[in-house]
C-alpha cells in the first residue's frame, strides 16, 4: 500500500517537472501557473527569472467566498488574473497547468482569461 502511494507521487512529480521544464516565465511575458486543492482553486503569475509572484488570486480569498471549485468560480477566476494583469501592463502569458489536464476548469480558466484580453 505505502509503495503505491509513493510510486503515485513520483508519477506526479514527473508530470508536474515534464511540464515545467519547457515553461519558464519572465517580467514581461509571466507563467500563468495553475493549483487545485479539493475545495479551492489558485491561481498566479509568476516570474520565474527573479523568482517572484506578480499577481495571485483564489477561491478563498474574500469575493469569491461564495463561489467553491466550480467552473463557474474557474471563469470568474480567470478573468480577475486577466484583470490584475492588465493593470501591471501585462498582455501575454505563458500558461501552466502543472498536473492537470486541460479540460473542465482549467478550459473554463484559460478560456475566460483569453476573452478579457490575454494572450497565452
Amino acid at each position: 500500500m505505502l509503495s503505491r502511494l509513493k510510486k503515485l507521487k513520483v508519477t506526479r512529480k514527473r508530470r508536474v517537472f515534464r511540464n515545467r521544464k519547457k515553461l519558464k516565465g519572465t517580467k514581461d511575458k509571466p507563467r500563468l501557473s495553475v493549483n487545485k486543492s479539493n475545495k479551492n482553486l489558485h491561481v498566479q503569475l509568476i516570474d520565474d527569472e527573479n523568482s517572484c509572484t506578480l499577481a495571485a488570486v483564489g477561491t478563498n480569498s474574500k469575493e469569491f467566498k461564495k463561489e467553491k471549485k466550480s467552473k463557474k468560480a474557474a471563469a470568474l477566476l480567470g478573468k480577475k488574473i486577466a484583470m490584475l494583469a492588465k493593470e501591471k501592463k501585462i498582455e501575454t502569458v505563458i500558461f501552466d497547468r502543472g498536473r492537470y489536464k486541460y479540460h473542465g476548469l482549467l478550459a473554463e480558466l484559460a478560456n475566460a482569461a483569453r476573452s478579457e484580453g490575454l494572450k497565452f
